[in-house]
């Protein structure tokens, strides 16, 4: 329950915060006790985590919530933790078919752990191998490919394919570091010795950057919100959840110095001391690359070494994420920093006001933070002459599997759906016909693919009730029975649902039905898509209809009833 604290115009009175602010701000130290709990036993959470929130001088539903929503803390692990990718582009590769595969091949199912307790198997959406897919974990060793199964079952070679890069602007922003080997931190500091914060604030607004993490908020605008707050935090949001996207995967591992960079600008912006940067669970090589850069860059100088040592050099610490999709949207990641349920909380208040254990904080996208650096050190002016008027600069748009030249190419906004697919991608493998293309993510929405003549901006997009989000786009051939992928939209909602209101908890599973159903969704299904479109709580769910209506207007006849 929320309420209005009385006196105190625009907080909130939260349980969580206030027990855990008498106890020394205990809660924040919830997720690594409940993982070191949970890493001890194959029991359900409900056995053990609440005692882990009873040491903590917390009441036991603050131990089994975060576990409970967190689907790397739910299941019981063996000795060896498979996780196996589900998600969209995975699905197109294989037609689904490779999860029974690897059900067979490891002799356990799917959320379960074999009897002797040696190996236990876990389905997640997403991996950030879209692009040689399907894939697994096993442990923190990637495996792809077609023969997937196989690999895990000790009969092929497992394979690990890097991802392909490109860039098509003659003048890379996200890939300076990655194509063309420009060092982020010299960029950094020239800022921090002969910049003052109002200069990276003003540059930054003159580019128009925006978010690229799917809401499109204009990055200055959100500083100026923080700016000169007393306690602000900045955190970089590398909780990339979208499936089909693996442009986060890229920056981190391949030039995290880029990423931390643009971090530390946005903490010297806004005069912010600390930064967080929250990486995947199911990034494990991501999370090395940022801890080894966060050591470099703190032995170099050029990060504080903590908090009372921070001053225009910010502490930067990395935190895990716990596998739970609707926890990239900021507000649920803030409840996960704090070692809550990862749910979205209402606004107002903003978390530019009341954040992270109430201090104003910002969160910005991984991808939005790695283009601040060009962006000071070319200028604002520079930025703004790419892409188109209202939303300018470059976006990395990451191809899936099924198309002949899969992979991460670094495009100005604006460019042609149709050119990336065809010119960058090569069309489909071995020339097959391209039926629909999803773009931005499971909820960003679909396109025919005959029509394609329609340029990458958040305006265009939306105009055919699909969206930007992070850009990745995953191709579907003649081969995907459009029901099945109607299905699995609905299967992803629901599972990936927080619960936290009940357009979307109840709207979610509903679909689910009348999806497995085969039929027609029925005269009810208009006013529940109304409804969650108009009151859930966060995005999540009001773009679930509108994902579905682009699927359906897609495929046309084949999904008649569902374009409502």
């Amino acid at each position: 329950m929320v309420a209005r604290m009385p006196g105190k115009p625009g907080r909130r009175s939260d349980a969580l915060r206030e027990l855990t602010a008498r106890h020394g701000g205990r809660g924040g130290l919830l997720p690594a006790a409940l993982e070191r709990a949970r890493s001890g036993t194959g029991e359900e959470p409900g056995t053990w985590a609440p005692q882990v929130a009873e040491a903590a001088g917390l009441p036991a539903a603050g131990g089994r919530g975060p576990p409970t929503s967190s689907p790397d803390r739910a299941p019981p692990g063996g000795a060896r933790h498979v996780r196996v990718c589900t998600a969209t582009a995975c699905f197109a590769a294989r037609g689904g078919r490779h999860l029974a595969e690897v059900e067979r091949a490891l002799g356990v199912t799917a959320g379960a752990v074999d009897e002797a307790g040696a190996t236990s198997l876990q389905t997640v959406h997403c991996l950030g191998y879209c692009y040689a897919g399907p894939a697994a974990l096993d442990g923190t060793l990637p495996l792809t490919g077609p023969d997937l199964a196989d690999q895990l079952g000790g009969r092929t070679e497992p394979r690990t394919p890097g991802i392909p890069v490109a860039d098509t602007t003659g003048a890379p922003v996200l890939l300076a570091g990655i194509v063309g080997g420009q060092d982020a931190w010299e960029v950094w500091r020239a800022a921090v010795t002969g910049l003052r914060p109002d200069d990276v604030q003003k540059e930054t607004a003159a580019s128009g950057l925006r978010g690229r993490g799917g809401a499109g908020f204009p990055v200055a605008a959100k500083w100026a919100a923080a700016a000169g707050k007393p306690g602000a935090v900045v955190v970089a949001n590398g909780d990339e959840g979208d499936p089909g996207s693996y442009a986060d995967r890229l920056l981190m591992e391949e030039d995290p110095e880029r990423v931390l960079t643009g971090l530390a600008l946005a903490c010297f912006a806004c005069g912010a001391g600390r930064g967080i940067v929250l990486v995947r669970s199911e990034y494990p090589r991501a999370m090395a690359q940022l801890r080894w850069a966060v050591a470099r860059a703190t032995e170099a100088g050029d990060l504080a070494p903590s908090v009372g040592a921070a001053g225009p050099r910010p502490f930067v610490e990395i935190v895990e994420g716990a596998g739970s999709y609707v926890s990239g949207e900021e507000t649920a990641l803030i409840a996960r920093l704090e070692g809550a349920r990862g749910c979205a909380r209402p606004r107002p208040p903003y978390p530019t006001d009341h954040g992270l254990w109430d201090a104003p904080t910002v969160v910005n996208n991984v991808e939005t933070l790695a283009a601040i650096p060009w962006i000071v050190a070319h200028g604002g002016a520079s930025y703004a002459r790419r892409g188109v008027p209202d939303e300018t600069g470059t976006k990395l748009v990451c191809l899936s599997e099924r198309f002949a030249r899969p992979g991460a190419y670094e495009v100005e906004l604006g460019t042609p759906v149709g050119e990336i697919v065809t010119r960058f991608g090569g069309g489909l493998k071995e020339g097959r016909e391209l039926v629909a293309l999803q773009i931005g993510g499971p909820l960003g929405g679909f396109l025919a693919g005959t029509a394609l003549d329609v340029p990458l901006t958040t305006a265009a997009l939306a105009e055919h009730d699909a969206a930007l989000g992070h850009a990745g786009m995953v191709a579907f051939d003649a081969g995907t029975d459009p029901y099945e992928l109607l299905r699995h939209i609905w299967e992803f909602a629901a599972d990936e649902s927080c619960g936290a209101c009940s357009p979307c908890r109840v709207g979610t599973r509903r679909g689910l039905e009348l999806a497995q159903d085969r039929g027609g969704p029925g005269e009810t299904y208009e006013r529940m898509a109304r409804l969650m479109g108009e009151a859930s709580l966060c995005a999540f769910g009001r773009r679930v209809p509108a994902a579905v209506r682009s699927l359906a207007r897609a495929y046309g006849p084949a999904l008649e009833g569902w374009d409502r």
